[in-house]
């Protein structure tokens, strides 16, 4: 070939190499925006206080532990019982748990007491209300809760939210926990077994709707459900974290064979995702990311989990909102 042709193509050679660099340089930036880099995603282990045997805590932390294996492969995910929302807040606060679900009585009680690691208390989420049942056999002559003076009442462990409540719905009835009853500290694994055996007369019982070991115990022995929603004056009344508790309505068809279609008038309080401001915000972050994605997946199993809403996830009060769990609703918002 002549030397001037070479010449005219030696230019060339270098645009088109020019230009095939600058192509490979446009499609690695396109490849690192739209992948997400291995490096970013959290590891290490996370421990994550449920609840009692068979209860609704333990039955969420245990979905969301597989929900979690899934979308964070790099993080080990340790699940440990508990006695219910009072335990469970101690333990997140005093760095013995990093994640937890708490009623949000709890957490204001704890917090209003000062109790230790109380400042450090985040929340990740809003998830869904406890509805407070007060289950007696259906034969019983109790019709309210002052109709319990003198009864053997299952009020759960004396670290759990149960008992929380049920002591000021006691109160707000004008019985005293410990001297007007005779207290009984089962949980709800045994609670149902309990009544149908005559060991106690009533019990209270705190979760979200349905709990599957009220329904089993409707569909095997006659009960009814003590109507509770007209103390909530009284309960306000008593100050302090008492205002979370709210009047609501527990569907007809949440215990069919229960409440054969009548509806009944109760309390609700509403459960947080909580942790402290010791966890790492990435992790936080694509925990929170789990849990919102998870939704129906956990409430295929979990009713109360179906209720877990994006637009209310936020109001998380009395905890302030976790930084990591505000960078995920911010990179979800329309």
């Amino acid at each position: 070939m002549p030397l001037t042709a070479l010449r005219r193509l030696r230019p060339a050679r270098r645009h088109v190499l020019r230009g095939s660099v600058a192509g490979l340089v446009v499609v690695g930036l396109l490849l690192w925006w739209l992948l997400p880099l291995e490096d970013e995603a959290p590891s290490g282990q996370v421990t994550f206080s449920t609840g009692a045997p068979t209860g609704v805590y333990e039955k969420y932390g245990n979905l969301l532990k597989t929900a979690m294996a899934r979308d964070l492969p790099r993080v080990d995910v340790r699940l440990d019982g508990s006695e219910g929302s009072w335990d469970n807040v101690r333990r997140v606060a005093t760095g013995k748990a990093d994640f937890t679900i708490a009623a949000a009585d709890a957490v204001a009680k704890y917090q209003l007491e000062g109790r230790p690691g109380a400042e450090q208390l985040r929340a990740c989420a809003r998830l869904y209300d406890d509805y407070m049942q007060l289950v007696v056999p259906r034969s019983s002559k109790i019709r309210s809760v002052a109709d319990l003076r003198g009864k053997r009442v299952a009020v759960g462990g004396s670290a759990s939210g149960v008992r929380l409540i049920a002591n000021r719905i006691l109160l707000a009835a004008d019985l005293d926990p410990q001297k007007d009853i005779v207290p009984v500290g089962l949980g709800i694994d045994t609670m149902p077994t309990a009544l149908q055996a005559g060991q106690i007369d009533a019990f209270f019982w705190s979760g979200g709707l349905t709990t599957q070991h009220v329904r089993t115990l409707s569909e095997q022995f006659p009960i009814r459900l003590v109507e509770l929603g007209s103390l909530i004056d009284e309960l306000h009344a008593q100050g302090g974290s008492s205002r979370y508790y709210r009047a609501a309505t527990m569907p007809a068809d949440a215990y069919p064979h229960a409440q054969h279609g009548k509806a009944v008038n109760t309390l609700a309080v509403a459960n947080l995702l909580v942790t402290t401001e010791r966890i790492d915000p990435e992790m936080a972050e694509a925990v929170t990311r789990t849990v919102i994605d998870s939704r129906d997946h956990i409430g295929a199993r979990v009713h109360a989990a179906q209720l877990v809403d994006l637009r209310t996830a936020i109001y998380t009060d009395p905890l302030t909102l976790d930084e990591g769990a505000r960078r995920y609703y911010r990179s979800v918002k329309p």
